[in-house]
């Protein structure tokens, strides 16, 4: 039996990239939602020295940028008419999304872990797709503070952030709206068992519905209160991998409004009473531990809600603790 002391930490590891090898996907995307400035959450990651702070641990990393910013930032301003019925922008988050899924997909082929930087959540439809085409019995977590799972017909606010886990797994294949083509090309591969959400607490009520009628195991912040944050990451491995006891390859999707507010400020739909820093932390570390991680995404930092400089880095200091965290940083 191990010895455990006050001082012992266990090394985080990455059976899957043996040769630590990464390719930060930079994805500044802003056409899922109405808010203008998520597109450059890339950037002010960038800038703040993530790639160098991840060289430090040990990583070979290059960084892909599958688009430009400029060009996207400009069409999500102009392109007016981009609309199904209430939906928004659907051909431009197709195309976005295609192009983070064609980034994954080449740094899965290379042995690369890909941390993914957003954008909106929508870009996740491109990076799960991949990930689950290259490990067909991935789990995801989906960190958030919302399920992000609304159907064409089922969202209200028609931004196609809130759904992309329901092309993810082919939900909007039936319905009165018909899938836009710029979005029949997500490949629907994930399965309602594949799935686990840590962070939930504002969810809308036909979500609700899809959580339930799908049977997706979901962990409300009222289980974090309850449980602790660490037992829920453990049940939730167990979820996801039961034949294996929890073990098996994990991606990790992961909203930086998960957090309270308090500690990311700058992030387009803040929820009062969300995970603590700490927690937050904690919860990628503890995925590190695991050696089974397979793909992060950070996603809705966005500088431009900040209501001064402080908020601005403080939502990009927590954001590249996540990235770092996840990616080997340990306090001792």
């Amino acid at each position: 039996m191990t010895k455990i002391t006050a001082t012992t930490t266990i090394e985080p590891s990455y059976k899957h990239y043996p040769a630590k090898k990464l390719s930060i996907i930079a994805a500044p995307f802003s056409g899922g939602q109405s808010k203008l400035g998520v597109e450059k959450g890339p950037t002010f990651m960038l800038k703040h020295g993530l790639q160098h702070q991840l060289t430090n641990l040990g990583w070979t990393t290059q960084v892909q940028h599958p688009f430009s910013q400029e060009d996207y930032s400009t069409r999500v301003k102009s392109d007016t008419k981009d609309m199904l019925a209430h939906i928004k922008r659907p051909q431009l988050v197709g195309e976005a999304a295609q192009l983070v899924y064609g980034a994954v997909q080449e740094a899965l082929s290379h042995n690369e872990f890909p941390l993914t930087l957003g954008g909106d959540h929508s870009i996740a439809m491109g990076t799960v797709s991949a990930t689950v085409e290259k490990y067909p019995d991935v789990g995801v977590l989906w960190i958030d503070a919302h399920a992000d799972i609304n159907t064409l017909d089922s969202t209200d606010s028609g931004n196609l952030h809130g759904c992309p886990v329901s092309f993810l797994m082919g939900l909007n294949k039936t319905g009165k709206l018909e899938c836009p083509p710029s979005l029949q090309w997500v490949p629907a591969n994930l399965k309602p068992e594949k799935i686990v959400y840590i962070g939930l607490r504002d969810i809308d009520a036909t979500e609700k519905e899809i959580l339930k009628e799908q049977g997706i195991n979901a962990f409300s912040m009222y289980h974090v209160d309850k449980f602790g944050i660490n037992k829920v990451i453990e049940m939730a491995l167990m979820l996801l991998h039961p034949e294996t006891a929890g073990v098996g390859p994990i991606m990790c999707s992961y909203d930086v409004d998960a957090l309270d507010p308090l500690f990311v400020p700058a992030t387009g739909t803040p929820v009062r009473g969300g995970l603590t820093l700490r927690e937050g932390l904690f919860l990628v570390e503890r995925l590190a531990e695991t050696g089974d991680l397979v793909g992060l995404d950070i996603v809705e930092v966005n500088p431009d809600l900040a209501a001064h400089d402080v908020h601005v880095s403080d939502t990009i200091a927590a954001s590249c603790a996540i990235a770092r965290c996840a990616l080997g940083e340990t306090l001792l």
